[in-house]
């Protein structure tokens, strides 16, 4: 999660200095300027970061959080397909993975012993 975050933080930099590495998009449903969409992400991005070091500190219902806020990226992404449709690709591939680890990873309880 902190490199899902941290790739987000730089995609929304990215966005709000309108870079031209975003394609030109007309006729989008979801048609914010980039400078809207850039903030959007730079603040799911520090959000996501933040959830992903909780995780590492085995805060308890961080990985609750961290799934939802994974699912939340996940839609962000897809909706931010139009626009960079390579890194678009590469977080909702990044989410997908977060989220299947959260759900999955029963080797061990946040307490430490087995289970």
């Amino acid at each position: 999660m902190l490199v899902a975050g941290a790739v987000d933080i730089l995609q929304g930099v990215a966005a709000v200095r309108h870079d031209a590495v975003f394609n030109a998009v007309t006729g989008y449903a979801y048609d914010f300027n980039l400078s809207s969409w850039g903030w959007i992400h730079v603040a799911l991005g520090i959000l996501i970061a933040a959830t992903g070091l909780a995780i590492l500190m085995r805060v308890p219902m961080a990985r609750y959080f961290g799934i939802g806020v994974a699912a939340l990226y996940l839609v962000a992404q897809f909706m931010y397909l139009p626009y960079a449709p390579i890194w678009a690709i590469v977080g909702m591939a990044l989410a997908a993975f977060v989220i299947w680890a959260l759900t999955t990873d029963r080797a061990t309880s946040w307490a430490g012993n087995r289970t």
